[in-house]
């Protein structure tokens, strides 16, 4: 099968990689989450074990001088019954930082969704494998990064020249919690998410904790973002809690609370930037619960639709207006006691002009153009001058 070079099988370990918080051993390699096992093991949802099985943000990371590599894994592909065919997960190469190739992995195995009745069947497929060749002779820095929207289990790393992990740069650590448009929802690829894309501009290393549908202020994601080592932290709070109708206004405030509480036992003076949500029309005024909307679907399209009561809102209802509000109350309030505390309005990365240039596609998700647009902005706002996460600023604090 390999012919043509002389292959060196690495073994796969953790200081290949960067992006997860633990590796699962699983029957067939390994298995990169992005919450840890304590954290996984407090929620029994299936929706958040899918999405924090989703390596966005996780990448493979070493030095070598091989002309050409091969990854062995095997993909889990979602299938969503009735609407229009996934594309295939992307992996992106990256050469000494720079975008040198971009491919898919055939096979894996594929989870079939029905939606209108929430059932889920997992079908078993072959492993596949990821192959770059042409890379430049010479000692170089190579990373791999993985699907942002797709499981995937790391089977086996082929080179042909030795391998060593890349070393460390000395670049801050950006840990970013939020929803499924942090997580990645419809960019091109995983360096195209918008936190890769800021990550990038900012000079950063991304850890990215953006679960689609799972930015609901769970104590142990607080937990999660407490103990995990950050120079930079940023939380992006709002539309999961109107997706689910999660929580009424009085629960949502001392929650927010003791999730930047909780933060801080572990980082008491990082940079800690909260962002709202960016403009999503449908909920704005108008409460969650989202659903569906079927009628779409049966022409073959994906789209949401908010189901409450803008009426509801005075009885506590959460809307992105009404999480906006507080949570720029609550920051302004904290901030009094806590200099290295910053809010920004999400509006600011994605508003109504953008929505008329950039329309939501499925009315929840940015499209991979705004991906890089919301990127673009942030990189500016938090990582420019003046900014929370300015070089001179972070000089002035201490994780």
């Amino acid at each position: 099968m390999h012919t043509e070079h002389h292959w060196i099988t690495t073994p796969l370990t953790a200081d290949l990689l960067r992006g997860a918080l633990d590796l699962e051993r699983t029957e067939h390699g390994l298995l990169p989450h992005r919450l840890p096992a304590r954290a996984r093991a407090q929620c029994t949802d299936g929706q958040l074990a899918m999405a924090e099985a989703q390596p966005s943000g996780v990448r493979l990371a070493f030095r070598t001088r091989a002309t050409a590599v091969e990854l062995d894994t095997l993909p889990t592909k979602r299938v969503y019954v009735g609407a229009p065919p996934r594309p295939d997960g992307v992996y992106d190469l990256l050469v000494d930082g720079h975008l040198a190739g971009r491919a898919g992995v055939p096979g894996g195995n594929t989870l079939m969704i029905d939606m209108t009745t929430g059932a889920a069947e997992n079908r078993p497929g072959p492993v596949g494998t990821l192959r770059f060749t042409g890379l430049p002779d010479r000692v170089k820095d190579v990373e791999i990064w993985l699907p942002h929207n797709e499981t995937t289990q790391l089977v086996a790393l082929r080179t042909d020249a030795p391998v060593e992990p890349a070393p460390d740069r000395g670049r801050k650590v950006w840990l970013h919690h939020g929803s499924s448009i942090s997580h990645g929802s419809d960019a091109a690829s995983p360096t195209t998410t918008w936190p890769a894309l800021a990550a990038s501009r900012g000079g950063a290393e991304l850890v990215n904790l953006g679960f689609g549908g799972g930015a609901l202020l769970d104590p142990f994601t607080a937990r999660t973002l407490r103990d995990t080592p950050a120079d930079l932290i940023s939380v992006k709070i709002g539309i999961n809690l109107v997706n689910l109708d999660l929580m009424r206004l009085r629960a949502f405030t001392p929650a927010v609370h003791g999730f930047l509480d909780t933060i801080r036992e572990g980082h008491p003076t990082a940079p800690l930037l909260v962002v709202s949500p960016i403009l999503c029309p449908i909920h704005e005024d108008t409460p969650g619960p989202g659903a569906f909307d079927f009628s779409a679907l049966s022409a073959g399209k994906l789209r949401f639709r908010a189901t409450g009561d803008p009426a509801e809102r005075s009885a506590g209802k959460l809307t992105l207006n009404v999480i906006r509000e507080e949570l720029a109350r609550i920051v302004k309030q904290r901030a009094a006691d806590d200099r290295n505390l910053h809010y920004l309005d999400g509006r600011d990365l994605y508003g109504e002009a953008d929505f008329a240039e950039l329309p939501l596609p499925d009315q929840l998700h940015p499209d991979a153009a705004a991906h890089h647009r919301i990127g673009e902005r942030f990189a500016a706002l938090a990582f420019g001058t003046g900014g929370p996460f300015a070089a001179d600023r972070v000089r002035n604090t201490h994780s």
